[in-house]
């Protein structure tokens, strides 16, 4: 009797067994095909990246000691990124190429803004990483998230939120994002629809660019400078720099040709110089990093050197002549020819009156000018000098166009972006 229990026992546990097994299985076949599919799905897809942002840190090598901290610990950041074009699905860059150690993601979501750090639940996703909802990235290192299926809109405010669970060392950031992004208190607030009492941000910090999957073969246009196609000057949060006026103009007239803006401006930045801490690495450094590592871009349109003459008044060890100028774009042109990208040059606009406003550093940048417009060494020139300049003084930005004579404001950037001819991208 006893032994007989015995087996039935034995037999109705090893049916449960079997039971849990093939549930067990049916859901790991499950998520196997869903992800096989996504695979699929993405290897369909055309990509192109519709919105990036260039660290303006620097390497911990180039810091002080007192700024080599563990900037976040246990909070989650929700990043306010403009699309320029949507698609079918999408994939996020995380860059910690500016971290003095490795970087713990424990989660990450997309969604769409709704306000502020808002967001609308029924858009959020899940960020993965070699199908892990969590990942380490090495010190210096970059990671592309999964495709995921989610419908990017064009010219749309996406929310990404990282969650990071241990110190996060120094932060690969772009230090001024004219958008303003939120910090959340402690633990993982990556589902949330909203963060509790956020701490606002007005710096980018790790995402470095989202590309998503079209059906059609889309292009990028990268501009690629300082802070004048940074959007310094411009009102915050309202994506009024000048590549988001254009990115508008593109997207608006149905016989324009269609492309991805995406934006590779630092504020502060120089073509041949770095000694700031929030200006980034010279142009030749980033060059390949910002530009040549984004997904399928056929144009760039240089517009950096004002901060090459002008901040050597405070640096006269960095003096750089006209000519120095000229040869790093030619380095920038030789190494996106060699990528089949196009360059287009574009003319420093005035700064008399600026701060750091010489003669001299006028006169460089008139001979600069003269050899972008007649050189025929760039694929094409847009002349944005022309539509800014004081008629009155071509050496001085239009006075109702600035407020430091130096940046533009919304108006600036709106003409600026007015005067570009789109047939220059066909």
């Amino acid at each position: 009797m006893y032994m007989n229990s015995m087996r039935r026992s034995f037999a109705i546990l090893t049916v449960f067994r079997r039971a849990a097994f093939a549930c067990t299985l049916l859901v790991l076949t499950s998520v196997a095909v869903s992800a096989e599919s996504s695979a699929s799905e993405a290897e369909q897809l055309h990509w192109v990246t519709t919105w990036s942002m260039s660290p303006s840190t620097l390497p911990p090598g180039l810091l002080p000691e007192d700024q080599v901290v563990d900037v976040f610990e246990n909070q989650t950041i929700r990043l306010i990124a403009h699309s320029s074009v949507g698609g079918e699905m999408v994939r996020v860059r995380i860059s910690n190429t500016h971290g003095d150690k490795r970087l713990k993601v424990g989660a990450a979501t997309i969604a769409l803004q709704t306000s502020a750090d808002d967001i609308a639940l029924e858009t959020l996703a899940t960020l993965t990483f070699g199908g892990e909802e969590s990942i380490t990235i090495a010190r210096g290192g970059l990671v592309f998230s999964d495709p995921v299926s989610f419908a990017v809109p064009a010219l749309s405010n996406l929310s990404v939120s990282l969650y990071l669970p241990e110190g996060s060392g120094t932060a690969t950031s772009h230090v001024l994002s004219m958008e303003t992004s939120y910090l959340s208190a402690a633990g993982n607030h990556t589902g949330d629809a909203s963060l509790q009492d956020p701490q606002e941000l007005s710096a980018w910090q790790f995402v470095s660019a989202i590309d998503v999957g079209r059906r059609d073969e889309m292009t990028a246009i990268v501009t690629l400078g300082d802070s004048i196609t940074d959007g310094y000057g411009s009102n915050r949060s309202l994506n009024n720099r000048w590549p988001n006026y254009l990115a508008r103009r593109l997207a608006g007239d149905d016989g324009a040709p269609k492309f991805a803006v995406v934006n590779a401006g630092i504020s502060g930045n120089r073509v041949l110089h770095e000694s700031n801490i929030r200006f980034g690495e010279n142009l030749q450094v980033r060059f390949e990093r910002d530009v040549l590592a984004l997904s399928s871009v056929s144009h760039i349109v240089l517009l950096e050197g004002i901060n090459d003459l002008g901040m050597s008044v405070a640096a006269p060890e960095q003096e750089v002549s006209a000519l120095e100028v000229i040869a790093g774009y030619k380095q920038i042109i030789a190494r996106a020819h060699a990528k089949g990208i196009k360059v287009i040059g574009a003319t420093l606009t005035p700064f008399e009156g600026a701060a750091y406003y010489t003669a001299e550093g006028e006169g460089k940048r008139q001979a600069i000018n003269e050899w972008i417009r007649t050189s025929d060494e760039f694929d094409g020139v847009i002349d944005f000098e022309k539509p800014v300049q004081d008629p009155a003084n071509h050496a001085r930005l239009l006075p109702s166009y600035t407020t430091d004579n130096l940046h533009p404001n919304d108006a600036g950037y709106e003409a600026m972006a007015a005067a570009i001819d789109l047939s220059l991208f066909e």
